[in-house]
């Protein structure tokens, strides 16, 4: 994967993240800077911490499936942004029962918003990455993206409180849709 396609895969997969965090921002509905750093670094680091996973797990079986892991890698990331882009189209609003000033619920919202990233570490592991060095990066990324954007939606959720609209759900799954198809053609096509 190229850096553009990395930083693309970061902002896709934070847009979550920024969406999770505006909410939290909103029942505030005003600046707490512990919550907002509890945030930002859970999901941050969740959002680093599991396309590790994903990648360990497969990168075991890589032999095994690499005549069709192409498929793989276009098959989750078309899962997973065609669900960002319906659950983002459809406008559901996130359960508003949880309090974002609670550590427990901080680190819930954390790993639920970072599953997305899961799949990434497999298609990592598909798409030829099988090195802690080649790894790094693109983990550095998604934790560095990760943590701004869910402190700068944060902090939105905070300014704007309930005024706020943005469907950057949809944009992250069409970017995710994207890169899908783009491994897909140059593994078909090369």
């Amino acid at each position: 994967m190229s850096s553009v396609e990395i930083w693309l895969l970061a902002l896709a997969l934070a847009m979550d993240c920024f969406t999770v965090a505006i909410t939290s921002g909103i029942i505030q509905r005003r600046w707490h800077g512990r919550t907002a750093l509890s945030v930002s670094l859970s999901f941050g680091l969740f959002q680093g911490l599991m396309p590790i996973l994903g990648w360990m797990g497969t990168r075991y079986l890589h032999g095994v499936i690499e005549s069709f892991d192409h498929w793989i890698a276009f098959g989750l990331l078309m899962f997973l942004g065609c669900r960002m882009i319906f659950e983002g189209l459809r406008g559901e609003e996130s359960n508003h029962h949880f309090d974002p000033s609670d550590l427990k619920t901080v680190l819930l919202l954390g790993i639920a918003v970072s599953i997305d990233a899961l799949a990434v570490g497999i298609s990592f592991a598909c798409v030829g990455i099988n090195s802690w060095g080649q790894l790094c990066s693109p983990i550095l990324i998604i934790t560095l993206v990760s943590c701004v954007l869910a402190l700068l939606g944060y902090a939105l959720g905070v300014a704007f409180g309930k005024r706020i609209q943005i469907p950057v759900e949809p944009l992250g799954g069409v970017i995710l849709v994207v890169i899908g198809c783009k491994i897909l053609y140059e593994h078909l096509m090369l």
